[in-house]
């Protein structure tokens, strides 16, 4: 491998490493919520938290979890393409830290998420936060690093770089 192929993938190292930590804790998590909790069982631990074991067949706010099951698949193969492309992405831009920092969030979320997938068919959800009777729709950390990552996104949209149309140097 050539010199500066090989500095091009030691910048890559890092990003990775990250989303691999991601999808860790994202499943240790949910592996000791399954191991301490019933289906359902919920527990308070504030007048606006609950943690609750609960199951996730569908998409984002339980998007189509109510379907045959034939969304199993389709959820897995957006997923996959997902990854493919925000590694295609991250190898492209590997210099530029906060663009980076939010695709290996979403990153490493997409994979603990499509993980649960294949491996139980569907995603373990865990946070439940309410208010006045109304709860917000159960998710877990891998929900929680995609919605970080791509809050960092918009905001990297907004930044100035160099080659675009008005950008400062």
């Amino acid at each position: 491998m050539a010199p500066a192929k090989r500095a091009h993938m030691r910048k890559l190292v890092p990003w990775y490493a990250w989303a691999l930590l991601v999808v860790l804790l994202d499943q240790l998590t949910k592996y000791w919520i399954s191991a301490s909790f019933d289906y359902g069982e919920s527990r308070a631990y504030s007048s606006f938290f609950n943690l609750v074991l609960t199951y996730n067949k569908g998409a984002a706010f339980s998007l189509l979890a109510s379907a045959a099951g034939w969304q199993r698949g389709l959820f897995i193969a957006i997923a996959l393409a997902a990854i493919v492309f925000i590694s295609v992405l991250l190898a492209r831009h590997a210099g530029e830290k906060l663009f980076c920092v939010a695709l290996t969030l979403i990153l490493g979320g997409a994979m603990g998420n499509v993980l649960d997938r294949i491996v139980l068919g569907h995603v373990v959800d865990f946070l439940d936060f309410h208010v006045g009777g109304w709860h917000w729709p159960a998710f877990n950390l891998a929900d929680s690093a995609i919605t970080v990552g791509a809050a960092l996104l918009i905001a990297d949209s907004f930044r100035p770089r160099a080659g675009r149309a008005g950008a400062v140097r």
